[in-house]
């Protein structure tokens, strides 16, 4: 009984031994072909500058989502379609207090254009400055004139550099 199992040990090492081996090469691994180039990440592109646009309690934020624009104007469900260059671009919500009930569980849908980078200024490289946006422009044919032409251009909040 003892010679029948070490004689099966013996031919499963021995099998396992010429497995592993038989696909070796003595030169090592090899690779042929090109290399496979990553795949970008899902979503938007990242911004390799520091560009911000302070809300309403004076918070810097990157692309955000939602915000609140004023003490009175909110934007929700922001999709940016450009952030970084001379304006930035979304659609998403609006609403505010102004609204209600009407825009209270559906914002009116808005486009909104940021601009008036300001960066700061100093010995960093340009691109290494942080950078705010001053104005906001928000379009919604659901506004009154009154509250379009108030909505038109927007002061934000900006750091003193």
């Amino acid at each position: 009984m003892r010679s029948l199992t070490a004689t099966s040990c013996a031919a499963a090492m021995s099998a396992a031994a010429l497995l592993l081996s038989g696909c070796s090469d003595p030169r090592g691994l090899r690779v042929a072909g090109p290399a496979v180039s990553p795949s970008p990440p899902a979503g938007p592109a990242e911004v390799t500058e520091p560009v911000y646009v302070s809300d309403a309690a004076r918070r810097p934020l990157q692309r955000p989502a939602s915000f609140e624009l004023t003490g009175s104007v909110s934007l929700t469900g922001l999709h940016w379609s450009s952030w970084g260059d001379a304006t930035a671009k979304a659609t998403g919500g609006l609403s505010g207090a102004w609204c209600r009930p009407e825009c209270g569980e559906q914002p009116y849908p808005v486009a909104v254009t940021l601009s008036g980078l300001l960066r700061q200024d100093g010995p960093k490289r340009r691109e290494d400055r942080p950078a705010f946006y001053s104005s906001a422009t928000l379009v919604s044919d659901r506004l009154s004139p009154q509250k379009a032409a108030e909505l038109g251009r927007v002061s934000l909040h900006t750091p003193e550099f």
